[in-house]
């Protein structure tokens, strides 16, 4: 029986297509849907080049319409939820209806550099800014709280001096790239 995933995101997408590559060699495990809760978003435009049905879900839908975002989800057969870059707090009627099977991926080594607001660029200009000499990703479980779900995975680079925030970002997606389908796979496998 195939596991199927949706990936929810905010942005340009490029860690939800790095995932939709990797799991379209997949026997078990399908990213069946990505969710946005910005129409303009690009991640949109790469589910619709990889054959990956979109939806958009507003930030009144998700805090409102929780029977509307459940049916939606139902209807996609999803099993499983892949924050890549998604801004927007999970409901916690979500995270009831998808008990342990929610998962986050966050641009640093929480519980530094965590919460409201701490994401993307934020998070690379804060860790230079307080002279780190490492950063990383985290992957771990949502809770109702931002960035404070039990960790699943972290992976670290260094923060050299002279290092700009773009130098450190560079850095920190070449890991996510890297890890987050494996530990998606590794995490969904294991359910």
């Amino acid at each position: 029986m195939n596991t199927h995933i949706a990936i929810f995101a905010s942005g340009s997408g490029t860690n939800a297509e790095n995932i939709i590559q990797y799991f379209s060699k997949s026997k078990s495990i399908e990213v069946s849907l990505v969710v946005s809760n910005r129409s303009d978003a690009y991640v949109l435009e790469r589910a619709r080049l990889l054959k990956v049905p979109e939806l958009i879900i507003t930030k009144k839908e998700f805090s409102e319409s929780e029977y509307y975002v459940l049916t939606k989800l139902r209807d996609f057969h999803i099993d499983f939820i892949v924050l890549a870059g998604f801004l927007l707090q999970i409901p916690k009627y979500l995270i009831q209806a998808y008990p342990g099977a929610i998962i986050n991926i966050h641009p640093a080594l929480l519980p530094k550099y965590g919460g409201k607001g701490m994401y993307g660029d934020r998070v690379h200009e804060a860790v230079v800014m307080a002279g780190e000499s490492e950063s990383g990703i985290t992957i771990h479980y949502i809770d109702e709280h931002y960035d404070e779900g039990s960790t699943v995975f972290q992976a670290k680079c260094p923060v050299l001096p002279g290092n700009t925030p773009a130098d450190v970002a560079k850095k920190v997606h070449a890991l996510e790239y890297e890890w987050f389908p494996k530990i998606i796979e590794r995490v969904v496998n294991s359910l």
